[in-house]
């Protein structure tokens, strides 16, 4: 479908945009519609696993896996902003995206992107207090607070996409009406601007600093104090013990900041179009997955939970 354009000052100014990542692979559509299908089941299936145990299961009714269930809740609403539109898209060949339908989208996943920054430094904290601080962690991590926290993580993470969202859809797009990506990322749809952008993708830039480099480094001055306290424990079994908790969360932000470091913490798009759709298929579409496998596969308290649950549903079902 051609976007209605309007010639204003013998400018073309768009009123849409057409979203053409996949457009130079026709013959793979089905393919890759199969495959993103396939593993946006499984994510949503994971994540839905984990929010549905931690509820059910008194046991995990702590801050840290209360935190795990903030995480898989904006994990699913993460892949509900690009996904669906994907895999609709690649069915039915439909590139256009309305500009208000594009601000929406590209809030939404900065939103969400974001908060999950600062949810992992929240969780990061939160091993840091219940390993060098047990006796306290009760009062530091009381139920008001750690509320009070998440509700900080995610207006702060949807404050940071307000701005990035507005300053890039502060002026009109008059250069092109393709996006050379699958979704409303910042750097493509930037590059369509009318006005003058260098100014912009700094802003965000540096935005993006705040948001990555900060949380990054304030999960990395949490570990130090953890790995001080664990190098005073005297028997190995112990230290090993108390670190394992720490290793899901390690695996995911290694991978989840390492992912965002490569595509935002750059003023410009240092690569092509094509190796920009790759990196970005891996972060909307594997890293997800990771979340659910790890947590699930490798966390024995949320396995023995399951295994609880099953086995009461089926005394139910009898």
């Amino acid at each position: 479908m051609v976007p209605e354009q309007q010639q204003e000052n013998a400018t073309w100014l768009v009123t849409e945009f057409l979203l053409v990542g996949f457009s130079n692979l026709p013959d793979l559509r089905p393919t890759l519609f199969a495959l993103f299908f396939l593993t946006y089941l499984v994510t949503f299936s994971g994540n839905v696993t984990i929010i549905t145990v931690i509820h059910a299961d008194r046991t995990l009714h702590t801050p840290m896996y209360r935190f795990l269930e903030a995480l898989s809740l904006s994990e699913t609403c993460y892949t509900l902003v690009t996904i669906p539109n994907m895999l609709a898209r690649l069915w039915m060949e439909n590139q256009a995206i309305s500009i208000s339908g594009c601000r929406a989208q590209m809030f939404f996943f900065l939103g969400l992107g974001c908060s999950h920054c600062f949810l992992l430094t929240l969780m990061g904290y939160d091993r840091y207090v219940a390993i060098c601080h047990p006796l306290r962690y009760p009062v530091i991590m009381r139920p008001a607070v750690c509320l009070g926290l998440g509700a900080l993580v995610f207006c702060s993470g949807f404050s940071v996409a307000s701005i990035e969202t507005s300053l890039i859809f502060s002026s009109r797009f008059c250069r092109s009406n393709r996006v050379e990506h699958f979704f409303c990322d910042i750097a493509p749809v930037l590059k369509l601007s009318c006005a003058e952008s260098a100014s912009k993708a700094l802003a965000i830039f540096f935005l993006s600093i705040l948001v990555v480099l900060i949380s990054f480094l304030l999960i990395l001055l949490s570990y130090a104090f953890i790995v001080a306290a664990l190098l005073r424990i005297p028997s190995a079994a112990g230290r090993s013990k108390a670190f394992s908790t720490c290793a899901a969360h390690l695996t995911v932000v290694v991978v989840h900041f390492g992912c965002a470091s490569i595509i935002y913490l750059r003023p410009e798009s240092g690569g092509s179009p094509g190796q920009d759709c790759l990196v970005a298929v891996f972060y909307t579409v594997v890293t997800p997955l990771l979340n659910p496998v790890v947590y699930t596969l490798r966390n024995k308290e949320v396995r023995v939970a399951l295994r609880r649950i099953l086995a009461r549903s089926r005394v139910i079902l009898k």
